[in-house]
């Protein structure tokens, strides 16, 4: 046999056990998402992606007793859709991107027959690569737990940064919430009108008169912990979690200095989003840049 003729025979093999193993796998992997609780925890990961989670932050968001989401956790990372890191004493928790990929792409070539066109729904078949620019500005929200400070900053920021290219918005997923006075003062100081600044519920922007949003945004770790509602046509999503200058501790100047370095971090995010070049990238890529701001501190 030559050596030409050996190295197809091992390329027909590892084909051979990589189809065989993803034939066991995906289905253990849908088993594993069939369970509600395991699809609540592995959901919840993909809303914080690309950030790592505490174990006991996700057992808080979703009432689950450490024993009971300890097994949840374990399956799913046992099947390639979760992966654990340590840091110090805490486990963090994260989506595995490339097992989700995996999933999927073995759903659309096995069950789609390599035709993915038929499987995809209506409203995504052209996701991927299509321009998100398809009109003079874009609709932008930014949701906290409470409309008080942190979504209260992102708002006024990209309203003033973007001018007449984005329609923001900004809402709480409380029932009801105040504006926190240090944060109105902060942005008057800074030279931003406040005047049309009022809290607000995130059901004021799920009836059919609101506007569909190109971007939604969380900009606190409770926020994106919750479930919110499905925003009609699939808006870019990300998390910019801050930490919560309300609850600062310390003497007046500490707590002042929280509300500046969260006003400072969104400044510096919002700057990066208000000039990305739009028109020339597509939805994966703006997703991807998106992302790519929630890292930078």
């Amino acid at each position: 046999m030559s050596r030409r003729d050996s190295a197809k025979g091992l390329v027909r093999i590892l084909y051979f056990d990589k189809t065989r193993n993803m034939e066991i796998t995906i289905p253990l992997r849908l088993s594993t998402l069939g369970h509600p609780q395991r699809l609540a925890v592995f959901r919840l990961l993909m809303r914080r992606y690309p950030g790592r989670v505490a174990a006991g932050e996700i057992g808080t968001a979703l009432d689950v007793k450490p024993s009971t989401l300890s097994s949840y956790l374990s399956a799913l990372v046992q099947v390639g859709l979760v992966t654990q890191t340590r840091e110090g004493t805490s486990l963090l928790y994260q989506v595995d991107m490339d097992g989700m990929r995996e999933t999927m792409n073995g759903l659309f070539l096995d069950c789609c027959r390599g035709r993915p066109e038929l499987c995809a729904p209506t409203d995504l078949s052209n996701f991927a690569t299509s321009p998100l620019m398809t009109h003079p500005a874009f609709n932008v929200l930014f949701i906290c737990t409470g409309n008080s400070a942190r979504s209260i900053f992102a708002e006024t920021l990209l309203r003033d940064e973007g001018g007449d290219r984005f329609n923001v918005f900004s809402a709480g997923t409380r029932p009801y919430s105040e504006l926190n006075p240090h944060a109105v003062e902060v942005l008057r100081a800074k030279g931003h009108d406040v005047t049309r600044l009022r809290a607000k519920n995130i059901a004021e922007f799920t009836t059919p008169e609101t506007p569909k949003f190109d971007f939604v945004f969380t900009v606190c770790d409770r926020a994106a912990n919750e479930e919110c509602p499905a925003w009609q046509g699939q808006p870019i999503s990300a998390h910019w979690g801050m930490p919560d200058p309300v609850k600062a501790e310390g003497n007046g100047a500490q707590k002042s200095l929280a509300f500046q370095q969260v006003y400072g971090t969104l400044r510096n995010r919002i700057r990066a989003f208000a000039n990305l070049p739009f028109e020339q990238l597509d939805r994966i890529s703006l997703q991807r840049a998106v992302d790519d701001l929630g890292r930078e501190a």
